[in-house]
């Protein structure tokens, strides 16, 4: 019943398709009229891991004489590490490894059992406006295991190259920074923590053709949407229609009924008097 009524309103039904096309195309591509120009809005979304372990100099991890207190001393000095890699000094020598700006990388500290919650500071805050950036941002997420000296890296980025210079710029921006404090303090190589990356990251998009999709589905919703509300509106302008239209047949009928109404008498017209 619908499809028929739109089958009457051909200009409704032109309009509708011409908002749900113009909607379909400004949602995948940045519309600009002065000059015109159509440039492809950043939709895809690539990640990349690596892992990071941090060790001694002399490797805790080969050396059997190490007792599991070391290790777990070991283990709670990667959770400081992941920590120390998301504030703002870190991420400011990953994004000069990344060659990407500070402000765009997003990095989330490690959770813990004593954190559940990532802290919150300058690097990793989020507002309103990363609703309509999420997927052209660079995000890096840490996570510290809780019984091995280990660092998960997760990346974000909107190309599979970004993702995996971004996972592999972390450890090497964290390797910079702890030079630099070393120097900074004299600490000596064989007093300074070895963070060891257990292979290089490699990057993959995770929502490949998602331009299409989001497309034809924005099409579909608008197209439905302002199909409706030209039904409704039709619908609206008919029963305006209908009303003035039984209005006029009502004032018609009361002009037919006076009209032939019969004239009074002359009779009629005397006054009665009154009978005492």
């Amino acid at each position: 019943m619908h499809l028929r009524e739109l089958s009457r309103l051909r200009i409704g039904v032109a309009i509708c398709l011409l908002l749900a096309t113009f909607a379909a195309i400004s949602v995948s591509y940045r519309i600009s009229l002065s000059p015109p120009a159509l440039k492809p809005r950043s939709l895809a979304m690539a990640a990349a891991s690596t892992d990071v372990l941090v060790d001694t100099p002399r490797s805790l991890v080969l050396d059997l004489r190490q007792d599991t207190f070391d290790i777990e001393s070991l283990t709670n000095r990667a959770v400081l590490l992941g920590n120390i890699m998301a504030s703002p000094p870190v991420v400011s020598f990953i994004a000069a490894r990344a060659g990407v700006s500070p402000d765009a990388i997003r990095a989330t500290t490690p959770r813990t059992p004593n954190s559940p919650r990532p802290f919150v500071n300058a690097a990793n805050k989020k507002s309103a406006r990363d609703l309509l950036a999420s997927t052209d941002q660079y995000r890096l997420s840490i996570e510290a295991s809780p019984t091995v000296p280990v660092l998960n890296i997760y990346a974000q980025a909107p190309t599979a190259s970004a993702a995996e210079a971004l996972a592999n710029a972390s450890v090497d921006g964290l390797r910079d920074y702890l030079a630099r404090i070393a120097r900074a303090q004299d600490v000596v190589g064989r007093r300074q923590v070895r963070v060891v990356q257990l292979g290089r990251a490699e990057g993959k998009v995770i929502n490949d053709g998602i331009r299409w999709q989001l497309a034809l589905l924005v099409f579909v919703v608008v197209l439905a949407g302002s199909s409706a509300a030209a039904i409704f509106m039709a619908r609206v302008r008919a029963g305006f229609m209908l009303a003035d239209e039984l209005e006029a047949r009502r004032r018609a009928a009361t002009a037919v009924d006076l009209a032939e109404q019969p004239p009074p008498t002359e009779r009629d017209e005397r006054p009665s008097l009154a009978i005492r």
